[in-house]
């Protein structure tokens, strides 16, 4: 099928539009600048210039494919309320485009605050507020007949060292001189590799089930003093331990997700659709990964 592609030049965008290349599917994907369209042409993928503020050129793309896997988002912190806004517009500007219509609709939300302090799971119901009011959205408009399904992405999706909250951590251990975590540290995190996540985002179009949300989950949870420590040897940093109240002082923006809970599982995703993570886990990825640089693994 042809597939419309949303944050085509992105970390997840790239690593979705080759598996769905790979799988025979043809890709048209979104991108903001001349040098981005080029960078996907030579990806094997169909340019579309668009940007997530403009909705027309998202409605005019969406209308062109057979399906649209979503994976824009404005990645500023600072602004992000503006942001939910911006995509919760031009998502509500597509699924009313595409009324009536046979278009399937992936889109990609998060797990960071889905369930705190306890595991969550794909029968979890979204927050109404963030990005999990735009979610709930999605897959409200299954009742109405539209093809929609959700992707949750745990707050590190990574690949070779990047992804996620990942490059937060990593470059303010290096910032601080410390490979910090909240209290004891024990608060646990989901993660999950990219490429494992895309054929997700694959396995949900071809085989999903109408109003459902999918967690691409590898790592269910991992204690955050494990991950600090992690970094902490890959950079040759130390760990420390940061309270609660300095929390934003010293993580900034990522302080209020810091010394959150969040376990995650995907085991009914594996059950509905038949995946399963096969990439590198996320202790394995910093620790072998050379883009980090610092101390060498051993060989």
């Amino acid at each position: 099928m042809k597939v419309f592609l949303t944050g085509a030049t992105g970390f997840i965008g790239t690593a979705v539009a080759r598996e769905l290349i790979d799988a025979g599917h043809t890709v048209l994907g979104v991108a903001r600048t001349h040098d981005g369209a080029q960078a996907l042409v030579r990806n094997g993928v169909e340019p579309h210039l668009g940007d997530l503020t403009d909705h027309d050129s998202f409605i005019s793309g969406a209308r062109l494919c057979d399906a649209v896997v979503h994976c824009a988002f404005i990645h500023d912190f600072s602004r992000f309320a503006e942001n939910i806004e911006i995509e919760q517009k031009t998502v509500t500007a597509m699924l009313d485009a595409l009324a009536g219509s046979e278009t399937a609709f992936i889109a990609t939300s998060g797990i960071a605050m889905l369930a705190p302090g306890r595991m969550a799971t794909e029968d979890d119901q979204p927050q109404r507020w963030g990005r999990g009011a735009t979610e709930a959205m999605v897959l409200e408009a299954a009742e109405r007949g539209l093809r929609t399904a959700v992707i949750r992405l745990p707050p590190i999706t990574h690949d070779s060292g990047n992804g996620g909250f990942l490059g937060a951590l990593v470059a303010i251990a290096r910032q601080t001189g410390v490979a910090a975590f909240i209290g004891d540290g024990g608060n646990r995190w989901p993660a999950g590799h990219r490429l494992d996540a895309a054929r997700l985002y694959r396995l949900a179009l071809e085989r999903g089930e109408p109003g459902k949300a999918y967690m691409a989950v590898g790592d269910e949870g991992l204690p955050m003093r494990d991950i600090a420590g992690a970094i902490g040897r890959r950079l040759g940093l130390p760990t420390a331990s940061v309270s609660a109240e300095a929390a934003v002082d010293h993580f900034g923006w990522l302080g209020m997700f810091a010394g959150v809970d969040m376990p995650a599982s995907s085991q009914l995703t594996g059950e509905r659709l038949g995946w399963l993570p096969t990439h590198a886990r996320l202790i394995e990825d910093i620790e072998t990964c050379a883009a980090l640089g610092g101390p060498q693994p051993p060989s």
